[in-house]
């Protein structure tokens, strides 16, 4: 088939989310609106929760065509599930003690009108992340800012490249193939082109289980004909 043939419009595109929106049971397609231009997603409307947000945007991300997505959606908590500052303060804690792969003594919280800062120390990136998906589903939070420094075990620039190289080709031989892996001090840089937003996400995961990893700058270009 064809690069031609295989090319969305935008129309097609934003007919194509609409759907995914409808197939995905996490948020209801008639709260959002959807625009697209030259490919890139632009997400409108109120939900009730920052997990709902999120769900909207993965979906987008989802379908075939997607270059980038701007999430303008607005997140409103209803008077049945609003909960006070204390009260999110509570569950944020009682969350990161009962998540078996976050050191809550290491995260401390601050919640102000429903906005929840995370902030303290982890030794990989992938804990980072961990933190964050705790926290996005309880109720009433409306938004969460991760200020959570990575302080990883010391380990050469070279060590770090060669085990996250070694993870790719595990995976795919493909993505190894066509990454370009920059190590300096921990920090990452990754350049080259993937098919998906799923692939991209895939080998930021991959990457943030790398020992002595603390930041990743990946500059993968999502190229849906690559």
């Amino acid at each position: 088939m064809s690069a031609k043939m295989q090319t969305r419009t935008d129309s097609e595109i934003q007919q194509a989310v609409w759907r995914e929106l409808k197939w995905d049971t996490r948020v209801a397609e008639t709260e959002v609106g959807v625009t697209v231009e030259d490919s890139l997603v632009t997400l409108t409307g109120t939900v009730d929760s920052y997990a709902k947000k999120l769900a909207a945007q993965e979906s987008a991300h989802r379908v075939r065509g997607v270059l980038d997505v701007a999430n303008d959606i607005q997140v409103r908590v209803p008077g049945s599930l609003s909960r006070t500052d204390a009260e999110i303060a509570q569950a944020v804690r009682n969350s990161l003690e009962w998540d078996v792969w976050v050191d809550e003594q290491r995260i401390q919280s601050t919640v102000s009108n429903g906005f929840v800062t995370l902030e303290g120390e982890v030794r990989l990136l992938r804990e980072r992340e961990d933190v964050e998906r705790v926290i996005r589903r309880l109720a009433g939070v409306r938004g969460v800012t991760k200020e959570i420094e990575v302080k990883p075990e010391p380990i050469s620039s070279v060590a770090v490249r060669k085990a996250i190289e070694e993870a790719l080709e595990r995976r795919a031989e493909r993505e190894a193939q066509h990454l370009k892996v920059e190590v300096i001090d921990g920090h990452v840089k990754l350049s080259g082109r993937v098919r998906s937003w799923a692939e991209k996400r895939a080998i930021y995961g991959t990457v943030s289980h790398a020992p002595g990893v603390r930041s990743v700058d990946e500059n993968l270009f999502v190229d849906p004909m690559f």
